[in-house]
C-alpha cells in the first residue's frame, strides 16, 4: 500500500505532562498524522465517502489532546493512533506529537506507527 494522506501542523492546547504542575495549565502540542489508505476508489469516484475526511482527523486529534490528560507523550500519541485506526479506510497510521514549550531551545517529540 503506497497511498498516503497527511494532516500536519495541528496545534492544540492540552493538559499532559509528567512533571509537577504540567497538567494544571494547558500547554501547546503539535501533532502530525499520516494515514496509509487505499485511495484507488476515490481517484475514480471523486466522492468524499471513498477517502478520508481531513476535518474529521483534525477533530479527533483536537478531542484527544484537549479533553484527555496523560503523563507521557507516548500515551497521548497512542490514544490518537487508537482513535484514528477506527476509520474504515485506514490501514496504518503514523502520529508524531511534539511539545514545543517543554525544554529551552529544544522540542521533544515522539512518533508512533501502528497498523491494523
Amino acid at each position: 500500500m503506497t497511498d498516503r494522506i497527511a494532516v500536519r501542523g495541528m496545534r492544540v492546547f492540552g493538559r499532559h505532562g509528567a512533571n509537577a504542575g504540567e497538567q494544571n495549565i494547558p500547554q501547546l502540542f503539535e501533532v502530525d498524522v499520516e494515514l496509509e489508505v487505499d485511495l484507488e476508489r476515490a481517484t475514480h469516484t471523486d466522492e468524499l465517502g471513498d477517502t478520508i475526511d481531513y476535518a474529521q482527523i483534525c477533530k479527533t486529534v483536537e478531542e484527544v489532546v484537549r479533553h484527555d490528560s496523560f503523563s507521557l507523550l507516548e500515551r497521548l500519541a497512542q490514544e490518537i493512533v487508537r482513535r484514528v485506526l477506527q476509520g474504515e479506510h485506514v490501514h496504518a497510521v503514523t502520529v508524531t506529537v511534539a511539545k514545543p514549550a517543554l525544554l529551552m531551545g529544544a522540542t521533544p517529540s515522539i512518533t508512533l506507527r501502528r497498523t491494523r
